[in-house]
């Protein structure tokens, strides 16, 4: 399991700065996850609700007002380049 978010700041259309709780701090552009996905993505189309975005401090990851968040390991491989470990079949 990867560090945790810990800060998000709305930099601008769907560009966010994350910081991990290792200080990993990174940019990343959420468009292509967004865009076009419909469903409970769709509010986050609109920048202005995208730009609602907070840190869930239970969970440690990004959430929005209508409850969707996002795996934070995911985020942490995003922002290092980092592969997340695959399990080892016993």
């Amino acid at each position: 399991m990867f560090p945790r978010v810990t800060q998000v700041r709305y930099i601008r259309d769907y560009v966010l700065e994350l910081t991990f709780a290792d200080g990993i701090r990174a940019e990343l552009d959420f468009k292509a996850r967004i865009v076009g996905r419909g469903g409970v993505f769709a509010p986050l189309q609109d920048t202005a609700f995208f730009s609602k975005v907070r840190v869930d401090p239970e969970i440690g990851t990004l959430v929005w007002p209508n409850d969707v968040d996002l795996d934070p390991d995911v985020l942490y491989s995003q922002a290092t380049g980092t592969p997340i470990p695959i399990p080892e079949m016993a």
